[in-house]
Formats: structure tokens, C-alpha cells, sequence
């Protein structure tokens, strides 16, 4: 796929061309776990760990709030079923946060070393 320097987002088989995966994890370890093994499975070209973050949130009728490590993964579009998969297969949530937000522009090299290390 060809593109300019902070083109618009293109589109790969009806999908955002590239897009940053969100997840979240209580420890910083299974952060880790997650990160290794998305970039391993090249479901994801990087991964990047922040926290601990403070997370509030209802779940199952209450009010809760914990420490948690964020994981911010970069793919592509044709890639995030493939993530997605991982994802909920490795993590130990019973409902993990997976929220993918489109990259609208960015650099060209950086956005075709994601393809290139996501299999694109």
C-alpha cells in the first residue's frame, strides 16, 4: 500500500488500514505477557505498557476501582481479528477491555513498518 506522509487513513479489505488496540490488566507482568505475545504472534507490530492507572468502573452492580496496566498495541485493520482472538484467549478478565481507535495520519515509514511487521 502506498501513502504520503500524514495521508488520511486508507482501508484494507473494508477496514481502517491501521489502527491502536487498547486492553487493560491488573499487574504488570500479565501487561507484559500480553504485549510479548501479540508482537510474537505479529498480530501487533508494538505494545506499549503504561500504569498502574486508576480504573473506575461498574461491574455486576457495583462500584468498583483498581490499579491497572494499560496496553496500547499498533496494527493494522486486517489484523485486529486476529488480535482481538489472542486477546481474549490470553487475558484473564471475564470481559476485557478491546477498544481499537483508527489512525487517521501518521508518519509513512512508521505506518508501513506496522504492516511490514504485521504481515502486510
Amino acid at each position: 500500500m502506498e501513502m504520503a506522509a500524514g495521508a488520511d487513513t486508507g482501508t484494507a479489505a473494508g477496514t481502517t488500514a491501521w489502527l491502536t488496540v487498547l486492553t487493560t490488566t491488573d499487574a504488570p507482568e500479565k501487561a507484559e505477557v500480553l504485549a510479548r505475545g501479540a508482537v510474537e504472534a505479529r498480530a501487533a507490530a508494538c505494545a506499549q505498557i503504561t500504569g498502574p492507572v486508576t480504573s473506575v468502573y461498574r461491574w455486576k452492580g457495583a462500584v468498583e476501582t483498581a490499579s491497572e496496566w494499560q496496553v496500547l498495541f499498533k496494527t493494522t485493520g486486517a489484523r485486529y481479528d486476529a488480535l482481538e482472538a489472542y486477546l481474549l484467549a490470553a487475558h484473564d478478565y471475564d470481559t476485557p477491555e478491546i477498544i481499537a481507535t483508527p489512525v487517521v495520519r501518521g508518519s509513512a515509514d512508521y505506518l508501513r513498518w506496522i504492516e511490514e511487521e504485521t504481515g502486510e
